[in-house]
């Protein structure tokens, strides 16, 4: 098969970075960025890092008329030693890859596409911040730009990395948040894109957000689309609750999106023999443990804000405060291992971290697939 390296072209002007310690999550974007084309028949080809650019694309691109498209998230951190290290980032080029599955687009070359992060972070690794709590965020995604209205899987593609500093997602950082439990609407159901990493996803989790934010929540605790019964996530996030003793999370069932932090939340919990469970909860369940005095804690877990402790739960006319509105310890200590391990405060034990180093001569094999239209 036909190999290809990555063509380099510097920025001949580079930004003004921002203050580690006045960064707003996503709103700073770095000096370069990483390109690559899809055409059917030829496969993956000109993979490029180039200056920071807007992108030209048609009116037409299907894209902006069907929403063919996904994307992934992660972060570089600077360590105590000044390494810059990558936290599980295989994962997110596998989750990636399962998301063009059910999107119709074709796979990415999964070591290619860890290496085109490893070299674009390289390529800025000048503005991976260095204050407490600050790290480079990752953004992979891929867009259908196929000129064409009809309603067929593209045949051409554009995959793209960019970069941008960040501080904390949530303004309250680790201090819990109040969570308004949803009724009304539904962020997916199975058989849906729900399990998939695509825009659709978060554009129809917009409205619900815009009304509790209004009544003074954070987010949204999502139940299922069908019975409107059993929870699933809280925002963007996975949820788990500390429940007499024991940890429970929705478990995995075609609608929820398979969190990196998420799995990295139970691996943790297993080592420390805390029990922890993957399986259906209600939101009448989590009352019941309210009102007996045995729900303990709550968190969402995510990539952007790692973990998020809900103090405050609104359901049905209920004020659930859970654990007096604090912090609560397992909250606290997954928190600080996951990130202490990110910052290289903690030994990776794990074998989580991925450092960034050196530029090498990386080669893909281009991917053939050939895509057939629906009509």
């Amino acid at each position: 098969m036909e190999e290809q390296s990555i063509r380099v072209e510097e920025s001949r002007s580079r930004k003004e970075k921002p203050n580690s310690d006045e960064l707003i999550f996503g709103r700073h974007f770095t000096d370069h960025m990483f390109v690559m084309d899809y055409t059917e028949g030829l496969g993956w080809h000109n993979a490029s890092i180039v200056p920071y650019q807007n992108l030209s694309i048609s009116p037409a691109a299907m894209v902006f008329h069907y929403g063919q498209s996904v994307f992934e998230g992660l972060k570089a951190f600077r360590g105590q030693n000044g390494d810059i290290q990558l936290f599980r980032p295989k994962k997110n080029v596998q989750r990636l890859n399962r998301s063009n599955e059910r999107l119709v687009i074709p796979p990415i070359d999964e070591d290619f596409g860890l290496e085109a992060i490893k070299r674009l972070v390289e390529m800025d690794k000048d503005w991976v911040p260095d204050a407490e709590g600050t790290s480079l965020y990752i953004r992979p995604f891929i867009i259908s730009n196929e000129p064409y209205l009809g309603v067929a899987p593209s045949h051409h593609f554009k995959f793209v990395i960019i970069l941008s500093p960040v501080g904390s997602y949530y303004k309250e950082g680790i201090d819990p948040v109040k969570i308004a439990v949803e009724n009304k609407y539904v962020r997916a159901v199975k058989g849906g894109t729900g399990e998939a990493k695509t825009g659709g996803n978060y554009a129809s989790a917009l409205k619900a957000q815009e009304i509790v934010e209004k009544e003074g929540y954070s987010q949204v605790l999502w139940l299922d689309g069908v019975e409107k019964k059993y929870i699933e996530e809280v925002g963007s996030m996975n949820v788990f609750f500390k429940i007499n003793g024991e940890v429970v999370t929705p478990v995995l069932n075609g609608s929820i999106l398979s969190g990196i932090t998420r799995d990295s939340v139970i691996q943790l919990l297993k080592h420390w023999d805390v029990p922890v469970s993957e399986r259906r909860i209600s939101m009448e369940e989590v009352y019941e443990a309210h009102q007996n005095g045995t729900l303990e804690e709550a968190f969402g877990s995510g990539t952007a804000a790692v973990i998020s402790p809900i103090g405050e739960l609104y359901w049905e006319g209920h004020h659930l405060t859970i654990n007096n509105g604090k912090t609560g310890e397992i909250s606290k200590k997954v928190y600080d291992t996951i990130t202490g391990i990110q910052y290289g405060k903690i030994e990776d034990s794990f074998n989580w971290l991925v450092k960034v180093g050196k530029k090498t001569e990386v080669k893909q094999k281009s991917l053939k697939k050939s895509i057939t239209s629906l009509s």
